[in-house]
C-alpha cells in the first residue's frame, strides 16, 4: 500500500486502507473510513470528513472505485464497487448508493439520501436531502432535486425517481414529487406533479404530452428512443444487457 501512496497524502492511522489503493497528493483520509482494494483516490480529496449529521458510521468506498480530485466525501455514507467520480464532488453524510454509481465533476449530493445501482450523473447535478433514486436511472446537467416545499423550512420531502427514468437537463423535480418507472423528463422542464411511468413530460409546469416512445432514435431507423434500454448498453455488464433483451435495428424491419 505504501507505494502506492502519495508521500504529501495525510492518513489516519485508525482508516482502513485495502490492498492496492492508490492516493494521490495533498489528499487527507481521517479515521472514519474504509476503502476497499483495487481503488484510486486522486489529489486533494477529502474522505470521511465528521459531521454532526452522520451518525457515527464510516465512510465506506467500494472496491476498483475511482474518485478524481478535489472530491469531498462525509463519514456515514456507503458506495459499492466501481464507483466513479468526477472533479470537485461533494457528497455529505448518510447517502447510500449501489455499484457503478457515476457522479459527474462539480455534483452535490446532501446526505440522507439512496441511490441505486448503475446510476449515472452528468456534471453540475444537485441531489437534495431525502431523495430516493432508483437503478439504471440517467440525470443530465444542471437538473436539481428540490426537498423543501415553502423554503426555508423544516419540512424534508426528497423527490423520488424510479428505475430507468431519464431526466433531461436543466430540469427542476420539486419536493416530494415521485418520477414513475421509464419515465422521460425533457430538457428545462419543473415536475411539480407525479410523472406516470413510461410517459414524456416537458415544459414549465412540465406536462404528460403522451408516451415516452413517442420519440424517435435520429439515426435514420425510425426506432423508439424510450425505453432506453431497447437501444443502448455502453458502459453496462453483458449480464445486465442480456437480462434487457436488446434489439437490433433489424428487428424493427
Amino acid at each position: 500500500m505504501k507505494e502506492l501512496v502519495h508521500k504529501t497524502a495525510i492518513i489516519n492511522p485508525e482508516a482502513i486502507i485495502e490492498d492496492d489503493v492508490e492516493v494521490g497528493p495533498y489528499t487527507i483520509i481521517h479515521s472514519n473510513v474504509v476503502i476497499k482494494s483495487g481503488s484510486r483516490i486522486g489529489a486533494f480529496c477529502e474522505l470521511g470528513v465528521e459531521s454532526s449529521l452522520g451518525n457515527g458510521s464510516p465512510l465506506i468506498i467500494g472496491t476498483r472505485s475511482h474518485i478524481r480530485s478535489h472530491s469531498v466525501f462525509y463519514e456515514s455514507s456507503e458506495f459499492g464497487a466501481d464507483l466513479i467520480t468526477g472533479h470537485r464532488v461533494t457528497v455529505r453524510e448518510n447517502t447510500f448508493a449501489g455499484v457503478n454509481f457515476q457522479i459527474g465533476t462539480l455534483c452535490d449530493i446532501q446526505g440522507d439520501s439512496k441511490i441505486g445501482d448503475y446510476v449515472r450523473f452528468h456534471s453540475n447535478v444537485h441531489i437534495g436531502k431525502k431523495s430516493t433514486i432508483g437503478d439504471f436511472v440517467w440525470i443530465f446537467p444542471y437538473v436539481v432535486l428540490t426537498n423543501d416545499p415553502h423554503p426555508p423550512s423544516n419540512i424534508l420531502s426528497g423527490p423520488s425517481v424510479e428505475d430507468y427514468a431519464v431526466i433531461a437537463t436543466m430540469s427542476i423535480i420539486l419536493p416530494g414529487v415521485r418520477v414513475g418507472r421509464g419515465a422521460f423528463i425533457g430538457a428545462h422542464s419543473s415536475l411539480s406533479g407525479d410523472a406516470e411511468p413510461g410517459m414524456l413530460y416537458v415544459g414549465s409546469p412540465a406536462k404528460n404530452i403522451g408516451k415516452a416512445s413517442r420519440i424517435k432514435l435520429q439515426d435514420g431507423t425510425g426506432r423508439p428512443a424510450y425505453p432506453w434500454i431497447d437501444h443502448f448498453s455502453r458502459g453496462y455488464p453483458e449480464k445486465i444487457v442480456e437480462k434487457w433483451g436488446l434489439r437490433k435495428p433489424e428487428d424493427n424491419l
